[in-house]
């Protein structure tokens, strides 16, 4: 009589580390990242043949246009993701006044990215001080097809009742990491992806690594990763982007389909 053995539970796909800059309009990055005489529209083409995806800053200022936003998705590949910050009077709204018909003037336009949006990122400033009852109505209105990044600054978000109100919403929070910080904040899934912002000016090798191992046990299990670095006047930014993405694809998360 054959015994039958236990079967082992599958392996989750690996998830994907995706890496890139907050903007990509800075032709002061040439040479150091952008090849020399870039300009216009081809600085993205370029940005979006070495790196897997870009935090929009403009569209924190202004609503982008139809024309805006085929203008992104035309320069960029079909497997590049873009992280949308929501324009910031709209959001001040969607959380502080009128969530239903904020959200909506909100994210409708945005809909034209169809599935290269990675998500929207929505900002809640320094000195909006926590609200559960508000921060309810703006998830409750927003609409559940759409991915949605929440980073709070004032720190009366960072409580655990919060979080649990994100996870019930399966929204990400951001985890952000400041100069200022003693210590790398400690990173939470609540959604089913996780979203870091990168904020010091530099990082070193074994600090890259660092991150990586952080987000290693979440990739492993199937969770993609969005690394954002900041902007600055040089370039460094995208080098560093560009070396944690080369650390992930050596560790089998790389950000680019198959």
């Amino acid at each position: 009589m054959r015994v039958a053995l236990p079967t082992r539970p599958e392996r989750a796909v690996a998830g994907r580390l995706r890496t890139g800059t907050s903007g990509f309009a800075y032709p002061a990055w040439s040479p150091r990242f952008y090849p020399a005489g870039v300009r216009g529209p081809d600085l993205l083409r370029h940005y979006g043949s070495r790196l897997a995806t870009v935090e929009l800053n403009n569209t924190f200022y202004r609503q982008p246009s139809p024309a805006a936003v085929d203008t992104w998705l035309a320069a960029t590949p079909a497997d590049f993701r873009f992280a949308v910050k929501a324009q910031r009077g709209s959001s001040f709204r969607a959380l502080q006044v009128d969530p239903a018909e904020s959200v909506e003037w909100l994210t409708t336009p945005l809909r034209r990215f169809g599935e290269r949006l990675g998500m929207i990122l929505f900002r809640v400033p320094d000195g909006v001080a926590r609200s559960d009852e508000r921060l309810a109505g703006l998830l409750g209105a927003w609409p559940r097809d759409l991915p949605l990044a929440l980073e709070f600054h004032d720190p009366s978000w960072h409580v655990d009742e919060v979080f649990g109100i994100v996870r019930e919403a399966n929204a990400a929070i951001v985890t952000t990491d400041l100069e200022s910080d003693p210590e790398p904040p400690r990173i939470r899934r609540s959604g089913p992806f996780l979203y870091l912002r990168l904020r010091r000016p530099d990082y070193a090798p074994d600090e890259l690594a660092r991150w990586l191992d952080r987000l290693e046990p979440f990739l492993a299990d199937g969770v993609d990763a969005y690394v954002y670095f900041r902007h600055d006047e040089v370039g460094r930014g995208a080098e560093l982007a560009l070396e944690l993405a080369a650390l992930g694809e050596r560790a089998g998360f790389g950000g680019r389909s198959a």
